[in-house]
């Protein structure tokens, strides 16, 4: 698994254009402010381990980064541009769901990009040096 993390000042998404013909129709935008943009990418590799594992191993990460830009705030954003190796859509959506289902848990105002989407995205995002991290997990 692949990970960009920003801290974002304000995060603002339109959809685009629909390229999962078996995800719902979603016409409407979100904005975001005080937060950690994730731009994640679930490899084929990551199918291979137990999803709990992979779950556990990118909630850890984002609520470290969380705690370094001092906020409470996740955005996950599936984000398949950072590697070649994809995972099947249903893997990725389960972690997803997971992911922020334990950040909900641990107190974090969380939300997720609509999947199947590309998206029209305007970033604030401030240029200190925890402010972008990225990893592979």
């Amino acid at each position: 698994m692949k990970v960009l993390v920003m801290y974002v000042d304000e995060f603002r998404y339109t959809p685009a254009q629909k390229n999962l013909e078996t995800v719902e129709d979603i016409n409407e935008g979100a904005r975001y402010t005080d937060s950690i943009l994730a731009f994640i990418q679930v490899e084929e590799s990551d199918e291979e381990k137990d999803v709990k594992s992979r779950e556990k191993k990118l909630v850890n990460h984002l609520k470290w980064t969380a705690r370094k830009n001092n906020c409470k705030s996740v955005i996950l954003h599936s984000f398949a541009h950072l590697s070649e190796s994809k995972a099947s859509v249903g893997f990725t959506q389960q972690l997803f769901d997971l992911a922020e289902q334990r950040l909900r848990n641990a107190d974090f105002t969380t939300a997720q990009t609509p999947f199947g989407y590309f998206l029209d995205l305007e970033i604030k995002a401030p240029g200190f040096s925890l402010a972008r991290i990225w990893a592979t997990l």
